[in-house]
């Protein structure tokens, strides 16, 4: 109980320690609502009809606690410690560097990293994890699988797997290394003059990480790059201002933040010598661009020094600091908001101003500020960042969704790579037609269920009707677009070649060329880069878009 009660109070006290009210108010409220959080434990504990899990109880209510403030603000258990450190500070971890995906009850490869144990011991993207030491996969969640798969550097994990073509399952052991997931999977030149630069996220030395491949991108006589912060969720700030710094002289501001206690209020201002103040630059965003993401596109764009290309970000203007508790656990609490040079926010949605229901509304275009970037360019805040070229992403068809999700591509592009010891590299490689009217033929006997935005909406149609006592008048109607609907399904995987194929090439890709196949015969797919293109080729129209 005590080591509970610990934590929670650690946890109020660095929430409550924000508010405004005066200090003895303020602790005696916290003293009374321990107490009435003690009596109340106690009691369920003593009294409720079944025995209670008291880790799950406490960590529902400390939960529910932090989940009325923002999505950002968690507490983060001793047994989730490593996982929080990869994913959001070193990028590191000890496995055997292989990417599993759970498709049904199965648990498949759907990535290996070349150079560590799992390719070098022979795993297969397409292989099917039976049994992860002696434990059968299909009997536990894919997060304690993920668990078991990570380990002390140097220990072994054995895997039965079961590969498409072997008659029997394979035994594989692997001694686990210390992984370092790439902040820069890829770089590389798109065209004979433009370089490109792929960011998945803002771990311990993304900044080194992209300056190095811009400064080998120039040697290979890059006069534009390309910067894909696509699908980035964000990460270290300090990361963010590096990579500004790539671009930005020194001593330049690149953000600020600002909250409620004197040391949430800070300036970072580039701190080195940047590798190229002139070389054109294109930042690719997106819905999932957040974060430090939009520190680094929002800071170019303020000070016109990058087009900014694609769609609007996700629009997270927050600032989390983690701070240590009792047993080895931690909170990450939301202490600032950020602020790009021109002074802008892009904070999307207000927690602070919740609706009766405790929904979260975004902030009104009424009250969205105009700023002025250094050449005189408006931007707003309060909507994530805009591009300054909108390139809408395309919507993937409810076949094109049902075909991935249930795992017919991955499975067709294990079975191709299975009968193709070889293919075309990466950037020319592309399915025949009749490639793909193999994989038509190969989905006729398969049994899947989805349903088009038209069968949804004649649903709808349909129990209106109903409700409304008038659907017999309309059945005549109705059958007849269901029926033309059911026709049309007929073909779909026609009508949707083109969104289709382009996920059968990168996967099948993936089998020979891994990680960097996967971006390299994308390319010829990508609106975004092709616009890309357009303007870093285009110096007077980049120049006009900027400005200058």
């Amino acid at each position: 109980m005590k080591k509970f009660l610990l934590g929670l109070v650690a946890v109020v006290l660095g929430i409550t320690l924000l508010s405004f009210t005066p200090p003895a108010d303020r602790y005696f409220e916290i003293a009374r609502n321990l107490e009435i959080f003690a009596a109340l434990f106690k009691e369920v504990n003593t009294y409720y009809v079944d025995d209670i899990n008291p880790n799950k109880l406490v960590r529902t209510g400390i939960d529910a606690m932090l989940g009325s403030l923002d999505p950002y603000t968690n507490y983060i258990p001793e047994d989730e410690i490593e996982n929080f450190q990869t994913m959001y500070k070193t990028g590191q971890y000890g496995g055997i560097g292989a990417v599993t995906r759970e498709i049904g009850k199965r648990t498949v490869v759907t990535m290996v990293y070349d150079g560590f144990p799992a390719s070098k011991g022979g795993l297969k993207i397409g292989d099917e994890i039976i049994k992860m030491d002696e434990v059968e996969l299909s009997r536990i969640t894919m997060e304690e699988a993920n668990l078991l798969m990570r380990g002390q550097v140097g220990t072994t994990v054995t895997l039965t797997v079961k590969r498409y073509g072997a008659k029997d399952p394979l035994v594989l052991s692997f001694k686990r290394e210390q992984i370092k997931v790439n902040n820069v999977p890829y770089f590389g030149m798109v065209s004979p003059t433009i370089g490109y630069v792929q960011l998945t996220d803002f771990t311990m030395e993304a900044g080194k990480g992209v300056k190095n491949a811009v400064t080998a991108l120039k040697e290979k006589g890059a006069q534009g790059i390309i910067l894909d912060l696509r699908g980035n969720p964000g990460g270290l700030l300090d990361e963010a201002v590096n990579i500004c710094n790539i671009f930005l002289p020194k001593g330049k501001q690149v953000v600020s933040t600002r909250g409620k206690r004197a040391e949430s209020n800070k300036n970072y201002e580039t701190p080195g010598a940047p590798v190229d103040l002139d070389l054109p630059v294109a930042v690719l965003i997106n819905r999932g661009s957040a974060s430090a993401s939009e520190i680094v596109a929002g800071t170019l764009q303020d000070y016109d020094r990058a087009v900014v290309i694609g769609e609007k970000s996700y629009g997270k203007g927050l600032v989390q600091v983690s701070t240590p508790l009792s047993y080895n656990s931690q909170v990450k609490i939301t202490t600032a908001k950020y602020y790009t040079p021109t002074g802008r926010c892009i904070q999307v949605l207000d927690y602070e101003h919740r609706r009766e229901d405790g929904s979260v509304g975004s902030i009104p275009d009424s009250l969205k500020k105009a700023f002025k970037t250094t050449h005189g360019r408006t931007v707003y805040d309060g909507g994530g960042i805009d591009p300054d070229i909108s390139v809408p992403a395309p919507e993937a068809s409810s076949i094109t969704q049902v075909l991935y999700s249930a795992g017919f591509i991955f499975d067709y592009a294990t079975q191709y790579a299975a009968r193709h010891p070889g293919i075309a590299a990466a950037r020319e490689f592309s399915l025949t037609d009749a490639e793909y009217n193999e994989f038509v033929q190969w989905m006729k006997d398969k049994k899947y269920n989805y349903r088009s935005p038209a069968e949804i909406q004649l649903a709808q149609l349909i129990r209106e009707a109903k409700a409304e006592r008038f659907y017999d008048d309309l059945k005549g109607s109705i059958d007849q677009i269901q029926s033309r609907i059911n026709e049309n399904r007929k073909n779909d995987l026609i009508t949707y070649k083109a969104q289709i194929k382009s996920l059968l090439e990168e996967d099948i890709v993936s089998r020979y060329y891994f990680e960097k196949g996967e971006v390299e015969v994308s390319f010829k797919q990508d609106e975004e880069i092709r616009k890309s293109l357009e303007v870093l080729n285009n110096l007077p129209q980049y120049r006009k878009i900027l400005n200058l």
